[in-house]
C-alpha cells in the first residue's frame, strides 16, 4: 500500500482557485497547439494566412490546407482526450499507476475485433466499426484483469502490466496471422491502420463524437466514486460506495472510450500513461478534478505530438503513435522504477 508523506500531501492538495487556474492554463495551452496545427505542415501558414482565411480571402492552396488541417485536429482533441480520460479511469478503478490502455492490452483487443470483423464478416459500416471495437476492447480488459488477478496478492501492477503485455503481443500475432493469407483485405486493413489522426472527415467525426461524450460523462459521473476507491475497498465500503458498481461502469466508460478511439484512429498507447500523473501534481488527487483536466491534456498532448509527427519530417508523416510511443515509453519506465508498491 502506497504511504504518502506530508510534503507529498501538501502537493497533492490544492485549493479550487489554484485548480481552476490550472484548467484554464490548460485549455489555453490547447488553443495555442490548436492554432498551430492549423498552421503548420507540408506548408506553413503565416498569421496573415490565417486570418485571410477566417475572412475567406485565402488563396485556394491556404483554404484547401487548412480545410484538411482542420478536421484532423478536431480529430486530435477528440481521441486524445478520450484515451487521456479512459487510461485515468483504468487507473482509478484498478489503483494502478501503469493502467494505460495501450499497456492493458485494451487497444489491442479492440484492434484485433476490427481485422476480425473486416476479415471474417466482412465489416465496412463505421458504427459496426465503433461497436465491434467497443466489445473487443471489453473483453481483452476482462481477460488481463482476470490473468493479472491470479495468484497470491490479487492484480498488482506489475502482473496487470505483465499480462497486458503478454495479450498485447498475443493480439498483434493474431492481427499478422489473419491478414497474412487475405491479400484481398490488406488495402482496408493498412488504410486503418494508418489513418492515425490524418486520416479525418467530418462525416466520420459526427459519427464518433457522440459515443465519445457519453463515455466521458459516464467516467466524470463516477468522479467522486473513484475518490472512495482510492481510500481503498473496505473503507469505501464502509463509506456508502458500491465498490463493484463504481469500478463496473467506470470500465464501461472507459472502454467505450477506448474502443471508439480505436475504431477511428487505429491504437495509440501511452496518453492516460503520461497524463495522469501530471494532472495529480498539478490539481491533486480529486479525480472529479483530474478527469477533465486529463481530457485537456490529453488533447494538447495528442494534437502536440501530431505536430511534431508533421513538421520533423516533412514533407512525409511520422504518425501520431509513433511520437507518443516516444514520449511514453521513458515515461513509463520513471513510474516502474519509482512506484515501489503494489497499489495506489
Amino acid at each position: 500500500m502506497l504511504t504518502i508523506g506530508s510534503s507529498d500531501v501538501a502537493t497533492l492538495r490544492r485549493p479550487t482557485a489554484v485548480r481552476g487556474a490550472w484548467l484554464l492554463g490548460g485549455l489555453a495551452v490547447l488553443a495555442v497547439l490548436v492554432l498551430a496545427s492549423i498552421a503548420f505542415g507540408t506548408r506553413v501558414l503565416s498569421l496573415d494566412e490565417l486570418l485571410a482565411a477566417l475572412n475567406g480571402e485565402a488563396s485556394p492552396i491556404v483554404q484547401g490546407a487548412i480545410t484538411a488541417r482542420i478536421p484532423r485536429t478536431v480529430l486530435a482533441v477528440l481521441v486524445g482526450a478520450a484515451l487521456a480520460i479512459a487510461g485515468t479511469a483504468f487507473q482509478g478503478v484498478t489503483r494502478n499507476p501503469l493502467a494505460d490502455p495501450g499497456i492493458l492490452g485494451v487497444s489491442a483487443g479492440a484492434a484485433l475485433a476490427v481485422v476480425m470483423g473486416i476479415a471474417f464478416f466482412a465489416m465496412s459500416s463505421p458504427y459496426m466499426y465503433i461497436a465491434v471495437a467497443v466489445a473487443g476492447a471489453a473483453a481483452a480488459a476482462v481477460f488481463v484483469y482476470v490473468v493479472g488477478s491470479l495468484g497470491r496478492g490479487g492484480a498488482t501492477p506489475l502482473k496487470l502490466a505483465l499480462a497486458g503485455a503478454a495479450a498485447t503481443a498475443a493480439f498483434l500475432s493474431l492481427i499478422n496471422a489473419i491478414l497474412l493469407p487475405r491479400v484481398d483485405i490488406l488495402q482496408t486493413v493498412r488504410m486503418w491502420q494508418v489513418g492515425g489522426v490524418g486520416g479525418a472527415t467530418w462525416d466520420r467525426i459526427a459519427i464518433v463524437t457522440p459515443v465519445l461524450v457519453i463515455g466521458a460523462l459516464v467516467c466524470f459521473a463516477m468522479g467522486r466514486g473513484m475518490n472512495s476507491l482510492a481510500l481503498g475497498d473496505e473503507l469505501a465500503t464502509g463509506l456508502g460506495e458500491h465498490v463493484g458498481r463504481t469500478r463496473l461502469v467506470s470500465a464501461i466508460g472507459a472502454v467505450m472510450l477506448v474502443g471508439t478511439a480505436v475504431a477511428i484512429a487505429w491504437p495509440i498507447a501511452f496518453v492516460g500513461l503520461v497524463v495522469r500523473d501530471v494532472c495529480r501534481l498539478l490539481v491533486g488527487a480529486d479525480y472529479r478534478w483530474i478527469l477533465p483536466f486529463a481530457a485537456v491534456l490529453g488533447a494538447a498532448l495528442l494534437v502536440g505530438s501530431d505536430i511534431v509527427g508533421r513538421v520533423i519530417a516533412r514533407p512525409e508523416e511520422i504518425e501520431v503513435g509513433i511520437i507518443t510511443a516516444l514520449i511514453g515509453a521513458p515515461f513509463f519506465i520513471w513510474i516502474v522504477r519509482r512506484q515501489k508498491v503494489r497499489e495506489l
